[in-house]
């Protein structure tokens, strides 16, 4: 079997522009005799049902959770970094490029980050159009914050919920595409095998989670996105219902699995406290960002301190909490 990345020749910062631009288009009226089905309704499952069917592809969409809501998507919580560079303050797409590669230790694989960067300014205004309440500065633009410790002020956020707000926002563009017909849904169907013709998936055969009834599709393209393993330690953040079982029945018929070791592990979880907890609990970065806040142990240096007796810098660190 030949391991082929299918990523496009020519130049770091053009290869995928240049690849999109000589791409083969789809007629608009022959976008309805197009059948895609997408497994999984997370960030990625859910907005690409959405957009697939605001394109006029007719689209099936399986979930094995009893409502698209459910699915999981590491749901984080501090924000989601594009290279808009609002903030003025020297940010670029070669920047965010290469905050990532050296974030993730110089370890991904450079044309898909640097194409990361590029589609990272288009997918916030994605997400605005959604419906995803970022926050705002007072003259209504999009507020940004600095994280993980890098140069530029390019986080966007939702409070200390922003993967669930984009997970509610995706979910809302999937619905409306439901409404209209586009998307069809089939909550607790799991997908129990891929269907191969000539070499490329054309179809899945799935599980009625409640009547157990076995069931076949067929479409002209199968779109996977299922997430990762995320039981592969015994705790993390992940959901429990990660089980991987969708990528796992696409490897028996000859898909090859890249990087499986690449799960989240966040640095700052709250441990498990009591058997009713069933994972980690995660501390949103929101949390964490812009420093501590310590006070004065000690009553009396705490009056000294209103009184003007004494400031912060004159407490001892023994004396701080």
């Amino acid at each position: 079997m030949k391991l082929e990345s299918n990523i496009p020749v020519g130049s770091l910062d053009e290869k995928w522009t240049k690849y999109k631009s000589k791409m083969n288009l789809v007629a608009p009226n022959n976008k309805r005799r197009i059948e895609v089905i997408i497994v999984g309704t997370g960030l990625a499952g859910a907005s690409a049902a959405a957009t697939m069917g605001e394109l006029g592809y007719n689209v099936k969409c399986f979930s094995f959770h009893d409502s698209p809501r459910r699915a999981h998507s590491i749901a984080a919580q501090g924000g989601i970094n594009a290279a808009k560079n609002y903030q003025n303050d020297g940010d670029s797409v070669y920047r965010l490029f290469y905050d990532t590669i050296k974030g993730g230790d110089y370890r991904s694989r450079e044309a898909n980050v640097h194409r990361l960067a590029e589609v990272s300014v288009d997918i916030i205004d994605q997400c605005v159009a959604q419906g995803v309440p970022f926050a705002r500065e007072y003259g209504g633009l999009l507020e940004n914050r600095s994280f993980g410790g890098v140069q530029v002020s390019r986080t966007f956020y939702a409070r200390g919920q922003t993967g669930q707000q984009l997970l509610i926002g995706a979910y809302q563009a999937l619905s409306r595409q439901i409404s209209t017909g586009q998307v069809e849904m089939y909550n607790r169907h799991e997908m129990l095998d891929l269907v191969k013709v000539d070499g490329k998936a054309r179809g899945i055969i799935t599980r009625n989670l409640i009547t157990g009834k076995i069931e076949r599709h067929a479409a002209h393209c199968v779109v996977l996105a299922t997430g990762g393993y995320g039981n592969v330690f015994y705790l993390s953040t992940n959901a429990m219902g990660s089980n991987v079982s969708a990528g796992w029945r696409a490897v028996r018929r000859g898909a090859l699995m890249a990087n499986p070791c690449y799960t989240q592990i966040h640095p700052t979880c709250i441990p498990v406290s009591g058997e009713y907890q069933s994972k980690l609990t995660l501390m949103s970065e929101s949390l964490r960002n812009d420093g501590r806040v310590w006070v004065p142990k000690k009553v009396e240096d705490a009056e000294a301190i209103q009184r003007g007796e004494k400031t912060g810098l004159d407490i001892a660190e023994e004396d701080r909490d």
